[in-house]
């Protein structure tokens, strides 16, 4: 690997990290040789991370002007959870039907442990981390590439907003056993009831975050 494109990924992946944690305020205008003296890096690296989140929907760059961190609205919210509502329940309905051996759930099954002690110790930021992971996992067995090109493009905007609900939702027990029951239905093959149970799961969650989101006057976000 280049210098040059370690310096890209490392500045994608603070800038990510940045306004995923709402650390960069949506709706704020930042110059390149603001960002670039803020990660102590030159302009190029920083030019080419931003065209990359330009591209996953996270910023809009302007030519003269620098960025400005796209505000995610409740309706933003909705139409992308409508997507990965069809596209995950989609990945049960394939992995159901991939005939997997219980060596490849491991990953699935860790991830709905590390739920289960999370809300057990009231820790919601790992209980989060370990969700997304699930969900992560859910579409790799589903094996379908894009499929996981979309998952991956819009996943850092649901993380964006479900940062700032985390704290203000009821404890999401039943996440965790809507979780361990699509996966039983995966390990079962019974392919039609792991697509509805997930469905019914992501139309839940969305439920949540866009009644949080409005009542607390997330619009902007």
């Amino acid at each position: 690997m280049s210098k040059g494109k370690s310096n890209t990924q490392q500045a994608l992946s603070v800038l990510k990290e940045l306004i995923v944690d709402n650390r960069l305020a949506s709706g704020s205008n930042h110059l390149e040789s603001e960002l670039a003296e803020m990660l102590g890096m030159s302009r190029t690296p920083v030019r080419e991370a931003t065209l990359i989140l330009e591209a996953q929907g996270l910023i809009e760059v302007k030519p003269r002007h620098g960025i400005r961190i796209l505000s995610l609205s409740p309706k933003d919210m909705s139409e992308i959870y409508d997507i990965l509502t069809e596209l995950e329940s989609l990945s049960a309905e394939l992995a159901a039907n991939m005939k997997y051996s219980e060596a490849d759930f491991l990953v699935a099954e860790n991830a709905i442990e590390k739920m289960d002690k999370a809300l057990a110790e009231d820790d919601l930021e790992s209980w989060a981390v370990a969700d997304e992971l699930f969900h992560s996992e859910l579409v790799r067995l589903g094996n379908n590439g894009r499929i996981a090109n979309i998952f991956t493009m819009y996943s850092d905007q649901v993380r964006r907003a479900r940062k700032l609900t985390l704290n203000l939702r009821p404890k999401p027990t039943k996440s965790n056993d809507d979780h361990r029951n699509v996966l039983k239905a995966i390990r079962d093959g019974k392919a039609g009831e792991a697509r509805i149970l997930h469905r019914a799961h992501r139309i839940q969650a969305k439920k949540v975050l866009i009644e949080l989101l409005e009542q607390y006057g997330f619009h902007n976000v």
